[in-house]
């Protein structure tokens, strides 16, 4: 296939994708913890290719245009007050562990008491303290979070929030704003210096004005792209009609 319509394929290709991830992160702009992906581009040759240049079998390849992968942007968001005490940020790095099937972790979490007792995020997902377990309420009155996550009831301490910190480029997103730890090399370590506010929710980190413009900016990089492609199909077109025709 002709270099120009491959070169040209393959960066509208990574504009398709960064186009989904732009519709990802808006579609979340309002939502609690989300944290924005962004692209890293690289350029690709496939090895065969290189192995059949240096074997004199081809011309050299061409490198291609190509989105390598996603990365999580984990700046914090804004804190914003709620007025709900079950409510709960984190002014800090880390995450708050919560069970469901396997260990998830979350930025910010509106906390429920279950028929238990037992304080869950509103998906029923028990939130862990720092041994582990689930925070079981003892008491009748409401649910005290201090600041550095220790949550207490009538007075009497009923344990610590667990926050923990992900190795770095380790944390999936594992949907409705839960991550998981990619690596099992290495566990998740306690974080240190941790900031819990209570009546609070973080809001998402989306740089909306950014992120709105970048998809027309992504949509006209493609529509040149296209016409690159158009345009080599249109020379190899007329290369084809030159050669078929015969000279009187």
């Amino acid at each position: 296939m002709d270099p120009l319509m491959v070169s040209a394929a393959s960066g509208m290709r990574s504009r398709m994708e960064s186009l989904d991830m732009l519709a990802n992160n808006l579609a979340n702009a309002a939502t609690t913890g989300y944290k924005t992906d962004r692209e890293s581009y690289s350029t690709y040759m496939a090895s065969e290719a290189v192995d059949a240049a240096q074997a004199g079998d081809s011309p050299r390849p061409s490198a291609l245009p190509v989105v390598e992968k996603n990365w999580t942007d984990f700046f914090p968001g804004t804190l914003t007050a709620t007025g709900n005490p079950l409510d709960v940020a984190l002014g800090s790095q880390g995450f708050f562990v919560v069970t469901v099937r396997a260990v998830l972790c979350i930025r910010a979490t509106a906390a429920s008491t279950s028929l238990r007792r037992t304080l869950t995020t509103q998906d029923g997902y028990a939130v862990q303290d720092s041994s582990g377990t689930a925070i079981q309420a003892t008491g009748v009155g409401p649910l005290e979070i201090a600041g550095d996550g220790t949550v207490s009831q009538d007075g009497a301490a009923l344990g610590q929030l667990a926050v923990v910190n992900l190795p770095a480029g380790a944390a999936d997103k594992a949907g409705a704003n839960y991550y998981r730890q990619s690596s099992t090399q290495t566990a998740p370590s306690p974080a240190t210096d941790v900031q819990v506010y209570q009546g609070k929710l973080e809001a998402s980190n989306v740089a909306t004005p950014e992120t709105a413009v970048r998809p027309g900016e992504s949509l006209r990089q493609f529509e040149m792209l296209q016409k690159a492609a158009n345009l080599g199909a249109e020379m190899d077109q007329r290369a084809i009609q030159d050669v078929a025709k015969v000279n009187p």
